[in-house]
Parts: structure tokens; C-alpha cells; sequence
């Protein structure tokens, strides 16, 4: 569980879930496919299979190596996992605009990946 204070909620069903300042998770065992959906929401995304797909390789990488990946690594795994198509920035850049690694983190449910601005 982070330590970080809350700096808004999210509703999912009857309950808040605490998020910081950037909007990550404060405690990461909140998430929830319904709290990528709602964070989602919140800045006007519709999530597709195609992130599905990528949330569910971030996941699993968090669970390998205990950290969100930055750019690269991110798409050295979704290349890895979901073929070469799939695993280039310009997928990612189209899937999750602005910064594919600290988005996708965020809808994973995950810490903000190291040496992300």
C-alpha cells in the first residue's frame, strides 16, 4: 500500500477509490477491470480489446518484475506477448495518446513507470 495521500476519488459501484495527485491508485490492490473503465471514462476513452490486451501485458510484467515499464521495455513486451505488430510506439501512441507507458500504467492500475516525465 502506497503512502501517498489521497488527492481525489473515483466511484466504482458503492465505493471511493483513492487516487493520487497524477491520478494512479493509491493502494494498487483497489484495482479493478471497473476502475480502468471509470479512469478511462473520466478522460473520454473507450476501452477496447486492443488496450485490453495491453493492460492485461502490463499486469503481467508488474507481477514479473515489480515495476511498471517505461516506453521501451513496454514495447518490447507487448512485441513479445502480442507479436511485432502489436509491438511498436506507434500502436501504442494510437491506443494511448500522449504517453503510452504512464497511460496504460495508470489503466492497469500500476505505479507510474521510472524515468516517465
Amino acid at each position: 500500500m502506497s503512502t501517498t495521500s489521497p488527492a481525489r476519488y473515483v466511484a466504482i459501484d458503492a465505493r471511493q477509490v483513492a487516487l493520487d495527485p497524477e491520478g494512479y491508485l493509491v493502494d494498487l490492490a483497489d484495482w479493478s477491470p471497473a476502475v480502468a473503465q471509470a479512469l478511462a471514462a473520466e478522460e473520454g476513452r473507450e476501452l477496447t480489446d486492443e488496450h485490453w490486451e495491453v493492460i492485461d501485458t502490463l499486469r503481467d510484467f508488474y507481477r514479473c518484475y515489480a515495476m511498471a515499464p517505461a516506453m521501451r521495455p513496454l514495447v518490447k513486451a507487448v512485441g513479445q506477448r502480442l507479436g511485432p505488430d502489436k509491438g511498436r510506439s506507434i500502436h501504442l501512441m494510437r491506443l494511448f495518446p500522449d504517453s503510452p507507458a504512464k497511460v496504460a500504467a495508470r489503466l492497469a492500475g500500476l505505479p507510474k513507470p521510472t524515468n516517465c516525465l
